[in-house]
């Protein structure tokens, strides 16, 4: 992902998405992980920061195939 990926760009994402969807992080390519989305958004220094809300487990395989995490 760009390190210019803004809230805008996010929002434009999701926006065609089932809202009732729930939402995970995919985190670390030398570890694939879901990490659980939390609640606070965090702006400092013109960055929004998304915490996370704990580990759910390994990626699925597809999911990491199809990140190019393989």
């Amino acid at each position: 992902m760009p390190q210019y990926f803004t809230v805008g760009h996010l929002i434009a994402r999701l926006r065609d998405l089932d809202p009732s969807l729930r939402l995970r992080l995919a985190v670390s390519p030398d570890f694939p992980f879901a990490h659980y989305v939390g609640t606070d958004v965090i702006v400092h220094d013109g960055i929004a920061y998304l915490g996370e809300d704990g580990q759910e487990g390994y990626l699925p395989p597809a999911v990491r195939d199809q990140l190019a995490w393989a």
